[in-house]
């Protein structure tokens, strides 16, 4: 199947000779959530702007839904549903109004039936008749991804889509989110919220100064890139680790009270059977042990300092 998002060798440069973008290729199919994480100025937004049509490419191609975004922007432009970052709507308008406005300006005829579907399903049905100024932060937001669904768009990106608002509201943005995925909706995200990515993402992808250096099913990311942590609380500080466990990938906390053991989340338990000999041959004894999995964020932190350290 032809994927919704075919980026080819995508560059961008802009007047003053900053380059955002560096030949990026990359393929998002049709129904999967996309996580884009990178940290500022890594060229998130600078990518999706170029694919919905707002920052022209310097060289490269994209087709959204099949459709070249410069020679047939209109079919593609229309494919796609945008909620940016930044909250642009008219504060004087209602609910409803600025919703029907947006739907109109894809060509779309009236669709009252889909208008008060999209409006019920992000618990905006309630809010139709307030103006948008009178709305609070998180329901502003929601306006903003209404009016991206207003015209029934294949593609959707979410630009940080749940900056600045509460833990609760969050979460019911991921289900509105799973729920539109079921609907055949593509989704494209981009968040700082590292668990947004753990939670909802398929794939993911880290971009760093311009450049994709890495893209991977979440799973298989987290369990190729995943360490295991084993903490030891010892009955005893230690003042240092003793020779005969230097050779084990250890190290000691500040105040000696704890051993940690990192191990690969694939090893087997072997090398912490080992472990608990050695400490018992050294006459080490612990009251409690605790294991902790990394986490995305984890390896996501992980991949962005080891990339920064090469390229120094």
């Amino acid at each position: 199947m032809q994927p919704d998002i075919s980026i080819q060798n995508l560059s961008k440069v802009y007047s003053g000779g900053f380059q955002a973008l560096k030949s990026i290729n990359l393929d998002i199919q049709h129904g999967e959530i996309f996580a884009l994480l990178g940290p500022n100025g890594a060229g998130k937004t600078t990518l999706i702007s170029i694919i919905c049509g707002i920052v022209n490419p310097t060289s490269g191609r994209v087709l959204a839904s099949g459709h070249d975004i410069v020679t047939e922007y209109r079919a593609a432009r229309e494919a796609i549903g945008l909620v940016p970052q930044e909250l642009n709507t008219d504060a004087f308008e209602t609910v409803w109004d600025t919703v029907a406005f947006s739907r109109g300006l894809f060509g779309k005829g009236p669709d009252n039936a889909h208008l008060e579907k999209v409006l019920r399903d992000l618990s905006l049905w309630d809010k139709r008749h307030n103006r948008i100024m009178a709305l609070s932060g998180g329901m502003k937001r929601r306006v903003m991804i209404a009016k991206a669904l207003s015209h029934e768009p294949r593609i959707l990106f979410l630009d940080e889509p749940t900056a600045g608002v509460d833990v609760e509201l969050r979460r019911d943005m991921w289900t509105m989110v799973r729920k539109l995925r079921q609907s055949g909706v593509t989704i494209i995200l981009t968040t700082h919220y590292i668990e947004e990515a753990e939670e909802m993402a398929d794939r993911i992808g880290v971009i760093r100064h311009g450049e994709i250096i890495l893209v991977e099913e979440k799973h298989q990311l987290m369990a190729k890139l995943g360490k295991k942590e084993l903490r030891l609380h010892l009955q005893s500080p230690l003042d240092n680790i003793p020779g005969a466990l230097s050779l084990e990938p250890l190290a000691l906390s500040d105040d000696g009270h704890e051993l940690i053991y990192t191990f690969d989340s694939q090893q087997e338990q072997a090398g912490i059977a080992r472990l608990l000999r050695q400490l018992g041959d050294e006459g080490i004894e612990f009251r409690d042990l605790q294991t902790r999995e990394s986490s995305l964020e984890d390896i996501f932190v992980g991949l962005v300092h080891e990339t920064s350290g090469a390229s120094r």
